[in-house]
């Protein structure tokens, strides 16, 4: 099953339609670097980001912004400023990464366990509704009634400790959380009626399609440095809001036929074809600014462990 990861000290940038620079800079950073003690000048940050047409100042304004959410720091008082990875903000793009390789590989294994999150709150409390609601989100869960939500599997304590939290000081306001189990789980109103399954398998559909010249063509060899590195990262960054999004049913709970394997298959072919090119490029772009940068940028490549993607090329920490 897919996990929806607490929240943690590192503010993560939130994916948007059309990425912003610092998203596409936690990107950048989380699939080519892995390694505290590599010094990343901003004007190699300033010229990586130029590849996909973000000015100077959004650059330095994307960088400023991940200072603050704790994903990097500025090593020293250079001038000008030089930054580095977060051991913390390491951990978690080794987190992701694994994450996002390995979703979909294999059926979940299913129990057939809901946890059921339910809140009853006076009319007063509008926006502790809705705060709720968003918390609930962020979690996985997804409304099955106005004020019943679901997610699969059986971990019920972050849930119950964000209602907490949440509730715990609203007048009037009741809360339970339970394991659950349905009688008629495949039914019209069964748990996978709560999912609009049919717009996610019409996006997955959409991914197969937009990425399918480039995948022909990362299998025969004809992507250049340069396009490497955007596309590369487009596919990325388009795929891992289905990571995040899709709730991982069993198959008796999907509609016939589901286009997620064709989509996963499409994405690695195109993600590992492209790893090497996209890392040269990336090398090219900063080292005029970077000489060190071929000994420390990297990617990401899905392993053969599917617990542990690995980093290919460059130098990491362990």
């Amino acid at each position: 099953m897919s996990t929806h990861e607490p929240a943690d000290d590192l503010r993560v940038p939130r994916a948007q339609t059309g990425s912003s620079p610092q998203h596409l800079l936690a990107t950048l950073l989380g699939e080519y670097l892995d390694s505290a003690d590599a010094n990343l000048p901003s004007a190699a940050v300033i010229a990586i980001l130029r590849e996909f047409g973000v000015s100077e100042s959004s650059a330095r304004a994307a960088l400023s912004r991940l200072v603050k959410r704790g994903l990097i720091a500025v090593r020293g008082d250079r001038r000008p400023p030089v930054y580095h990875l977060t051991p913390a903000a390491i951990d978690r793009h080794r987190s992701r990464m694994r994450h996002f390789l390995n979703f979909g590989a294999r059926p979940p294994h299913w129990t057939g366990d809901w946890v059921l999150a339910s809140f009853s709150i006076p009319s007063a409390g509008q926006a502790s509704r809705h705060a709720v609601r968003r918390t609930l989100g962020a979690l996985g869960f997804v409304g099955l009634y106005d004020s019943v939500w679901i997610r699969p599997g059986t971990d019920a304590a972050p849930v119950r400790e964000a209602l907490n939290g949440l509730l715990r000081q609203v007048e009037g306001a009741r809360w339970s959380v339970m394991l659950v189990r349905f009688d008629e789980e495949a039914g019209e109103h069964g748990p996978a009626s709560a999912y609009d399954l049919s717009a996610l398998g019409a996006a997955y559909s959409t991914f197969v399609r937009r990425y399918a010249g480039l995948r022909v063509a990362a299998r025969a060899g004809r992507v250049a440095p340069a396009r490497a590195l955007i596309a590369r990262t487009s596919a990325m960054d388009s795929w891992r809001k289905f990571a995040d999004l899709d709730p991982d049913l069993p198959p008796h709970l999907l509609p016939k036929p589901w286009p997620r394997q064709e989509a996963r298959e499409t994405f690695l072919d195109v993600h590992s074809a492209l790893g090497s090119l996209a890392q040269a490029r990336l090398v090219e772009v900063a080292t005029p600014h970077w000489p060190d940068a071929s000994s420390w940028i990297t990617h990401f490549q899905a392993s053969s462990d599917p617990s542990r993607p690995e980093p290919t090329g460059g130098r990491t920490i362990h």
